[in-house]
């Protein structure tokens, strides 16, 4: 399977995926930190996957979204952004509105 289909599964197998730097609860960059607490506040649950631990994941995230930085979320197939657009969609009500309009369940 390629890195191409690998990715194209998990984002498609979860309402919501992040690709990011460590663990919500050990994240390895402030901005995976950040993007993974505001999914927290939410409440809605989401998948993660740490591309620290797969090189091939973290080349292969940025030709799969052709955005070259990560953290990277994914909403019901679709990239989203990266940390700062995360972070303004959050203090806007955008990022609450589109789990609400995509039907994401809080936990």
């Amino acid at each position: 399977m390629s890195i191409t289909e690998r990715i194209q599964g998990y984002v498609t197998e979860n309402d919501v995926v992040l690709f990011m730097k460590g663990t919500p609860i050990f994240p390895q960059c402030g901005f995976s930190s950040v993007v993974s607490q505001v999914m927290q506040h939410l409440g809605v649950k989401f998948e993660t996957y740490n591309v620290l631990e797969d090189s091939e994941l973290r080349d292969g995230i940025k030709q799969f979204s052709d955005w070259p930085t990560i953290p990277q979320l994914y909403v019901k197939g679709e990239f989203v952004g990266g940390c700062d657009i995360i972070r303004e969609m959050f203090e806007s009500g955008e990022l609450q509105q589109l789990m609400t309009e995509k039907s994401v369940a809080a936990v």
